[in-house]
């Protein structure tokens, strides 16, 4: 177990090659050989922590992003545990109201996801973690790096499915967990459920049911997924119920309608798009 989870237990940037203040950036993410999986949902954080960095050094600390909106994330290969993400970003407008920028990751040149039109409003950062912690650990990417390795994974969110027609739709809740080792990382001072893992949990939901006939499959993945808007934090012990409907094409593709709510308040929605090696 990790004695301390900050920068460990959801942190995906473990040097920075390159930092053009409010401009770009480039960085690299060691995958630990020793977790059973990292997910597409796990790279797309990974590349918004680097846009994350560049941000919050660009207003010297005062506020940092917190997910909101993101207008298309595509899916363009997988990751697997021992290898190294390359990640890149490239700032369209930051200062302490909000930072937009596009972003990518790919492995020994072959790219695996790509982030279009992110927006991020700043919060505070003191309110979520201590700003004199955040900047020597930039200083420590910006040098010699952190040492690689440390994250032991995410354990898979328990599902409670409450009807399932396959091929068309699922609906199930969650119970957010009321201490996990990612708070501590996400954030120290202010625990808030990741929405990467969210994402993560319906699109793995949005496969299930279309992987079921009369879906596309066994072989149906992921190629891309919009209109992604977080609406507010999910914290600790939450039951969030989830909602995907999914609609079948004759050419072997599928389009999903993402949501989750927490009683009748609407905290996130999404759309996927599906695919099938088959089609």
């Amino acid at each position: 177990m990790i004695s301390d989870p900050h920068f460990a237990a959801y942190s995906f940037v473990d040097r920075i090659d390159e930092l053009v203040p409010g401009t770009r950036a480039r960085a690299r993410y060691a995958i630990p050989s020793h977790v059973a999986s990292f997910s597409s949902a796990l790279v797309a954080e990974a590349v918004g922590q680097l846009a994350a960095w560049v941000a919050m050094e660009q207003i010297d600390f005062r506020g940092r992003p917190v997910a909101a909106l993101a207008t298309e994330t595509r899916f363009l290969g997988s990751a697997s545990p021992g290898e190294t993400l390359d990640l890149a970003v490239e700032i369209q407008q930051c200062d302490d109201e909000a930072v937009a920028y596009h972003g990518h990751a790919s492995i020994a040149g072959r790219p695996i996801i790509e982030l279009v039109d992110c927006l991020g409003p700043m919060l505070p950062l003191a309110e979520f973690d201590d700003p004199d912690a955040l900047r020597a650990r930039l200083a420590l990417l910006r040098s010699e790096g952190a040492p690689a390795g440390r994250f032991e994974g995410v354990a898979e969110i328990a599902l409670h499915i409450v009807e399932r027609v396959p091929g068309e739709r699922v609906r199930a809740s969650i119970e957010v967990p009321a201490s996990a080792p990612f708070f501590g990382d996400h954030f120290p001072r202010r625990p808030v459920f990741p929405a990467t893992l969210l994402l993560d949990t319906m699109m793995r939901l949005s496969l299930e049911v279309a992987r079921d006939p009369p879906g596309l499959g066994p072989s149906a993945y992921a190629r891309r997924i919009t209109h992604v808007k977080m609406r507010s934090f999910i914290a600790p012990s939450q039951r969030l119920h989830l909602a995907i409907e999914l609609t079948c094409t004759d050419n072997g593709t599928a389009k999903a309608i993402l949501s989750a709510r927490t009683d009748d308040k609407l905290v996130a929605s999404a759309r996927l798009e599906l695919g099938s090696t088959t089609a």
